[in-house]
């Protein structure tokens, strides 16, 4: 739930930033996260955080202690994050699968062939697969979407990362680093060097925004030890790991490519070799953020499908199940409605995706819009 594809922009926003304000910026958001957790955690149960009844997802929080109409932007802000997060996944997906092509190319051809490679039919693969998984009942309780497949993926990609820039900055001389990152001068107006500031403060508020989902996790926990107690304690502990990693990450991407930090800097060919590891990593980028894709993209299908039902609890097509017997699975039951709306959000979400590429851009953008409202304002 913590260490994504988030990591992967922190080199940049740290060469933006600089030696004080980015580190200082990383520790901020570290600690305001941390706060706001452990309100969150009382606010499990209400009114009592002990005794109290439970608040099974976030909203629930909302309507409990705030009501009125702060439920429903609370809703518009959580669902329009996640609506961000599938289609920053699926351009994040396909350029890693890019990467993985141009990696073999440069093996093969050398660094000087552009190997150019369009972004559009990865993105088209990734959005067949999801529109497959997306129709799977009980899509959670798959490998994909393991909490373990997902952890073993971000820590490899995100330790492959850390490692190949150790191994930069101890292979030889590079330029100066600064204490305030990238300079005002020829190549960097100081307009440019705002919207750059900024944009890296939004990429790593992309990386903490985990808030909204901290409700969820801590439904999974029994009711003793009283919840709020544990998670307070594993909002602690469990947040020095990711708080390292992100360090790490950024201040030795930094370290390593100076101002030249690419947007991604797994995808951004200041690596090429080993080409195998860095192959490796992409892979398991891509491996993680299909399984990802759903874990966001789930609750966004219920929540449509469950208005739609209470709108039209006599409409066929949106309530009747069709079953269907599958050789070696057994009955699948068929909801027309259901393949229709997920597999249109998917192309949606794939389109909107070719249409504006930019992973930079768009992580800081989700960042900036939801850290505000999810992270600090609510809680």
């Amino acid at each position: 739930a913590v260490i994504g594809s988030g990591v992967l922009s922190l080199a940049w926003a740290i060469a933006q930033l600089g030696w004080v304000a980015g580190p200082a910026v990383l520790i901020a958001f570290s600690a305001i996260t941390y706060f706001t957790s452990t309100m969150l955690a009382d606010c499990y149960r209400a009114p009592d955080p002990v005794t109290g009844k439970r608040n099974y997802t976030y909203m629930d929080v909302v309507k409990a202690y705030l009501g009125g109409r702060k439920v429903q932007l609370c809703g518009l802000a959580q669902y329009g994050n996640l609506v961000g997060v599938t289609i920053g996944y699926t351009i994040t997906a396909s350029i890693s699968m890019v990467a993985v092509k141009r990696s073999n190319c440069f093996h093969k051809h050398g660094h000087r062939d552009g190997c150019h490679t369009s972004n559009n039919p990865f993105m088209i693969a990734f959005a067949c697969i999801q529109i497959v998984f997306s129709q799977i009942p009980n899509f959670h309780e798959l490998f994909m979407a393991s909490p373990i497949v997902a952890a073993a993926m971000s820590f490899a990609y995100s330790s492959i990362g850390i490692g190949l820039s150790i191994a930069k900055v101890a292979g030889g001389a590079h330029a100066r680093t600064s204490l305030t990152g990238v300079a005002v001068g020829i190549d960097v107006t100081s307009t440019e060097k705002v919207w750059r500031t900024l944009q890296a403060i939004g990429d790593i508020a992309f990386a903490y925004a985990y808030a909204n989902v901290l409700v969820e996790i801590q439904d999974t926990l029994k009711s003793s030890p009283p919840e709020n107690k544990v998670m307070r304690r594993a909002s602690l502990i469990g947040g020095r790991p990711p708080h390292s990693f992100y360090v790490l990450c950024g201040c030795m991407g930094y370290a390593a490519f100076v101002y030249d930090a690419p947007g991604n800097f797994l995808t951004g060919f200041g690596f090429y070799e080993p080409f195998w590891l860095i192959d490796f990593a992409n892979v398991c980028i891509a491996i993680h953020l299909i399984g990802a894709y759903q874990v966001f993209g789930q609750p966004i299908f219920a929540f449509v499908e469950g208005w739609c039902r209470d709108m039209w609890p006599e409409n066929k097509f949106i309530t009747r199940e069709h079953p269907i017997e599958v050789p070696f699975v057994g009955v699948y039951y068929l909801n027309l409605f259901r393949l229709v709306w997920r597999t249109t959000y998917v192309i949606i979400t794939a389109i909107v995706a070719m249409l504006f590429p930019f992973f930079n851009d768009f992580l800081g953008l989700i960042g900036a819009a939801s850290f505000w409202p999810l992270t600090v304002y609510f809680p």
